[in-house]
């Protein structure tokens, strides 16, 4: 399945970091910027998660929720959230099926080995619920500039 950049958002309920469902589409009137990463607490995640984190108060002024998903369990998403002391929801993906809704479950090569894993993506989604754009090309410490300069454009 391909997502693109126009269509509806795949709806979802996952439970966050202390349990509670989140539903993509209860956040419809707010722009959602969902993030997928592989593992919470690894060094490239943790880069990521907390340049989100530091620029929190930018995206809050331009009205933008911040999703991040793995597929880690939310006891992990907690030790994560707090060692971090992040600032928004992290949701978990145990069965990855949000994940491969999204295209980002695919197959991996790391150091010769070959395993199914997340593939390391964002989405901003509407506030109508329309995928308004794919954020695929970016590195881990840049990853938040990257989804600024977008929105300050646009």
């Amino acid at each position: 399945m391909t997502i693109e950049v126009g269509q509806i958002a795949p709806d979802f309920t996952l439970n966050d970091q202390d349990n509670n469902p989140v539903t993509l589409s209860g956040l419809q009137g707010k722009k959602v910027l969902i993030y997928f990463y592989p593992r919470a607490s690894t060094p490239g995640c943790t880069i990521q998660a907390c340049a989100l984190r530091d620029t929190k108060a930018e995206l809050d002024a331009l009205n933008v929720v911040v999703l991040g998903i793995s597929p880690d369990t939310p006891k992990k998403l907690t030790n994560f959230i707090n060692k971090q002391e992040l600032n928004f929801t992290l949701l978990a993906d145990e069965d990855h099926a949000t994940c491969e809704a999204y295209d980002v479950w695919q197959l991996k090569k790391f150091m010769g080995r070959e395993n199914m894993g997340v593939v390391r993506t964002s989405f901003l989604v509407d506030e109508n619920g329309n995928l308004e754009h794919i954020f695929n090309k970016f590195k881990t410490k840049d990853h938040h500039e990257v989804v600024l300069d977008y929105l300050n454009k646009n």
